[in-house]
């Protein structure tokens, strides 16, 4: 266990400037969870070393919601089960002026691909172009959301004295968005602009940027916002490295700083020509 190391308190304030993939209702007919954000910077709770990105993003969730009187917590990370095999889980269930919530919370990175599909939310992928927007919240529809439903989770919520009738679904969904390097003013008009954090690149372009450093955070530092504080590799040494990423078929979240000092979050997009896996 770890507590308040300076990396993980990068991780979280990193996670509260991260804003809502959008407000309101409307994608997907989704009701965004909506709430005052409260000035919780310093993170005092306890989180495993290995937790992985997720899981570490309900936790901080978990505890932005404890420091807010208005949010009482009545279970998390409920495994709702059926002849001992694991149906789905239910991320959160929480009480705002007396009305129940049941909670997904989401946190993706998506890079903007315009070849992938019609309209805006379709043209987002993951890096490794392995899921994508679109699959994520067909998934919610279809199977997430709908598990509040099912039998098995009626009894559970019986247990703890809910009515299932009675009880909201929303979602507390969080994204980093990166479009393409050719294309970094690019406007969105479904989505939140303020989630475009920075650009992708391919092989072809790496050259434009040989005057540049480089860094390649871990999976669960891809929260944190890029600081001048840290080892920076040069242009060759970041080269040599992107070959294990190649390998692996793996695109790296990369920090990028210029020669004047300015800072960026950028994926090297490693595998463009996937087809994505349905």
């Amino acid at each position: 266990m770890y507590i308040n190391t300076k990396e993980l308190q990068l991780q979280y304030q990193g996670f509260l400037e991260t804003p809502f993939l959008w407000n309101g209702k409307g994608v997907f007919g989704f009701k965004q969870f909506e709430y005052k954000q409260l000035k919780t910077n310093f993170l005092n709770v306890e989180i495993q070393q290995k937790l992985r990105l997720g899981k570490l993003v309900e936790r901080f969730v978990s505890f932005e919601f404890k420091q807010n009187s208005e949010i009482q917590i009545l279970a998390e990370n409920i495994q709702i089960q059926k002849d001992k095999i694991t149906l789905g889980e239910l991320d959160c269930l929480l009480l705002r002026n007396e009305k129940t919530i049941h909670l997904e919370i989401i946190y993706k990175f998506y890079l903007y691909d315009a070849k992938l599909g019609t309209t805006e939310i379709e043209h987002f992928i993951g890096p490794n172009r392995k899921d994508s927007l679109t699959q994520k919240l067909t998934k919610l529809k279809e199977k997430q959301l709908p598990l509040l439903y099912s039998n098995e989770c009626k009894t559970y919520l019986e247990s703890i004295n809910l009515d299932v009738f009675n009880i909201e679904q929303q979602v507390y969904f969080k994204a980093q968005l990166f479009v393409p390097y050719a294309n970094f003013k690019l406007k969105l008009n479904t989505l939140n602009q303020s989630c475009v954090v920075g650009f992708y690149i391919k092989r072809t372009e790496l050259l434009d940027f040989s005057t540049c450093k480089f860094h390649i955070p871990k999976k669960n530092n891809w929260l944190v916002e890029p600081h001048k504080n840290i080892n920076w590799l040069k242009f060759d040494e970041f080269s040599e490295k992107l070959d294990t990423f190649l390998i692996d078929e793996k695109s790296p979240l990369c920090w990028l700083k210029k020669a004047n000092g300015v800072l960026y979050k950028i994926f090297y997009s490693l595998v463009v020509k996937l087809k994505l896996i349905c």
